[in-house]
């Protein structure tokens, strides 16, 4: 069975609620229809003026029966919502009014749904930038107790099944944090051990990467990967953790064995956490494509309750595949 199959599958045993924000969007039509085709999701809300979304599904032959359609401007839920919006932000000088306007938009919507429980999970990013639906998420469903940061990665799935997970991996962050802090770093790598049991059903194996194996080189940037490590492994004692190890100590394991004897980790890896998002982006940009992986993200880790977000160039497959990802963290 093939990555994107256990992940539909496991949803549509979890039954569960999902919302899709942009509702006229073609791509998230045809891929929210796929959803309830294929029982992935129990329900789907679509948010966005009734008559537009109609519109939409109409120019791109998108069935709209089983959908659930809200317009915030008409929904019973405005005042309700825009009064907990209000109490969110009313620490930065909003008035009600403004509440109100930004409430309204859909991408604060759906957030506001997945805060109060009326989903599981959110979906958006095909017609928004990360920015957008990060903000929406900071400021509306928070990050999880004890994690001051979000961050996200991606799931590597490769022809080669002897690498991480029969083939999988996890790779982060690749899309979220440009220079994370060694504070950063560390929520980074426990959040994306928990991502590893979560998705591919492992004990992760967490190696934190620099340019540097166990002090073969000296540099700030090495320092803040040991500080890093240091702090996971104080938070979390229980995740199998270790580092700084350059990538081919980390996941081949005769040179782990070279350079980082007694190493739980060299050789082994099958979660990889990059040091900055430039080397995160270029790492799993160079797996897909000179390893013909396939990357599956990003996910957003850290948040309160289960959001992701599409690349804005993601097809209709990576919007149901992401929801099914989206939908089993709930």
């Amino acid at each position: 069975m093939t990555f994107p199959e256990t992940m539909i599958n496991k949803a549509k045993s979890m039954k569960k609620k999902l919302v899709l924000p942009e509702g006229t969007e073609p791509r998230t039509l045809a891929a929210g229809r796929i959803i309830l085709d294929k029982g992935i999701a129990s329900e789907v809300f679509l948010i966005g003026a009734v008559k537009e979304i109609e519109t939409a599904a109409a120019e791109n032959k998108v069935d709209l029966s089983g959908f659930t359609l809200i317009d915030p401007s008409n929904s019973d839920l405005l005042s309700e919502f825009t009064e907990e919006y209000y109490e969110l932000r009313k620490h930065k000088n909003i008035s009600m009014e403004l509440a109100e306007k930004i409430i309204k938009t859909p991408l604060s919507w759906g957030a506001m749904m997945l805060r109060k429980g009326i989903v599981d999970g959110m979906v958006a990013g095909a017609e928004n930038s990360t920015g957008n639906v990060l903000i929406a998420s900071f400021t509306i469903i928070k990050t999880k107790p004890g994690i001051k940061s979000a961050s996200s990665c991606f799931i590597m799935t490769m022809k080669d099944k002897k690498w991480g997970v029969d083939g999988s991996m996890v790779f982060s962050d690749c899309a979220t944090i440009p220079d994370p802090t060694a504070e950063e770093l560390s929520e980074i790598a426990i959040a994306s051990s928990d991502t590893c049991k979560t998705f591919l059903g492992a004990e992760p194996i967490t190696a934190m990467l620099s340019f540097s194996t166990k002090g073969s080189s000296k540099h700030p940037n090495i320092d803040k990967v040991k500080k890093a490590l240091a702090i996971a492994r104080e938070k979390r004692p229980d995740i199998n953790i270790d580092g700084e190890l350059q990538l081919d100590a980390a996941i081949v394991e005769s040179i782990g064995e070279k350079k980082a004897p007694g190493s739980p980790v060299a050789g082994k890896a099958n979660v990889l956490i990059f040091p900055d998002l430039q080397s995160g982006n270029i790492g799993y940009k160079l797996t897909q494509r000179l390893a013909g992986a396939d990357a599956w993200g990003p996910i957003l880790q850290g948040f309160a309750k289960p959001v992701s977000d599409l690349s804005r160039g993601c097809s209709i497959e990576d919007i149901v595949v992401t929801s099914a990802m989206t939908l089993i963290q709930a």
